[in-house]
């Protein structure tokens, strides 16, 4: 159980990434040490509207980019550059497919306010651990050598993925505490115990999976991952292992509301995931820790 004090700032807004490193004594960038509540909002104040719609309020456009540690993938990126620098998002497919799969995600997440890299991965049998690698050495790439890095704050990044997408991007988590969020859709990993996994993290599952389904893969994650800061579990109702590949409302929606929640501190976003949305026709199963739990 967390001290009353930890969730009475975090209720507040107050302890933001920089200030839970500030009170660990870590070394901070002068740019971090200046950095509350608020500073990292981008976009206006969203609605189920806003949220749930197919393009959020920033216009974007898309690069190529081929990095020497990963195969290659798309950048998209908002186009303004007037509210300073974005969190980066990458985002892997799963077994057998192709970039295309995930390729959905990219406008979508970035016309809400990130840069957003969509993989196409070594190879199509790559192992979650492969794409765990990828998906790591991809945000380096991105934050420290692509044409797009000016837009990207370097402290602020997360990871998705699809499948063996999902389960690389619990493993990308362990590999690297520092990410602000990960989101596994329908993760599909041999490797059930994620204990030492330090990172905000929403798992989705699909009620109906057979490929990965929900009581041997996403549920046993969720329950594992006992040093997580915050987490959720999401399951969408009658919906099958393929759910996440193809363009859906519910999925983007909560997608949107983790990430700005965790990567940005946006607190306005909290309104979508505390209190816990109810069983519905979408989602047939919900759990979590609240941000402000």
């Amino acid at each position: 159980m967390r001290h009353a004090s930890t969730r009475t700032a975090k209720r507040f807004g107050l302890l933001s990434g920089a200030a839970a490193l500030a009170v660990t004594g870590a070394s901070l960038l002068p740019q971090q040490a200046q950095a509350g509540p608020g500073d990292f909002q981008r976009g206006p104040a969203p609605t189920e509207q806003t949220i749930t719609a197919e393009r959020g309020p920033f216009a974007t456009a898309q690069t190529t980019v081929d990095g020497p540690n990963f195969n290659k993938g798309t950048a998209y990126y908002p186009t303004d550059t007037s509210q300073g620098t974005f969190g980066a998002v990458a985002i892997s497919p799963g077994f057998l497919s192709p970039e295309a799969v995930v390729s959905w995600y990219g406008p979508r997440l970035a016309s809400q306010g990130f840069v957003v890299l969509t993989l196409e991965t070594n190879s199509g049998t790559d192992q979650p651990d492969s794409r765990a690698t990828q998906l790591v050495n991809a945000l380096d790439f991105l934050v420290q050598s692509s044409s797009v890095k000016n837009r990207i704050d370097p402290n602020r990044l997360a990871v998705m993925g699809h499948s063996m997408g999902g389960g690389g991007s619990l493993k990308a988590s362990e590999l690297r505490p520092s990410l602000k969020a990960a989101i596994p859709l329908m993760p599909w990993n041999n490797d059930k115990t994620w204990q030492g996994d330090r990172v905000p993290t929403m798992i989705m599952g699909a009620q109906n999976d057979a490929i990965a389904s929900p009581a041997s893969h996403a549920k046993p994650f969720y329950d594992s991952l006992t040093s997580a800061p915050e987490k959720a579990y999401l399951e969408l109702r009658g919906q099958g292992h393929l759910v996440a590949a193809s363009p859906n409302v519910t999925i983007a929606k909560y997608s949107i509301a983790w990430l700005k929640r965790f990567v940005d501190e946006d607190v306005r976003y909290e309104q979508f995931l505390c209190p816990a949305p109810a069983p519905n026709p979408q989602i047939s199963e919900y759990r979590n820790t609240c941000p402000t739990g």
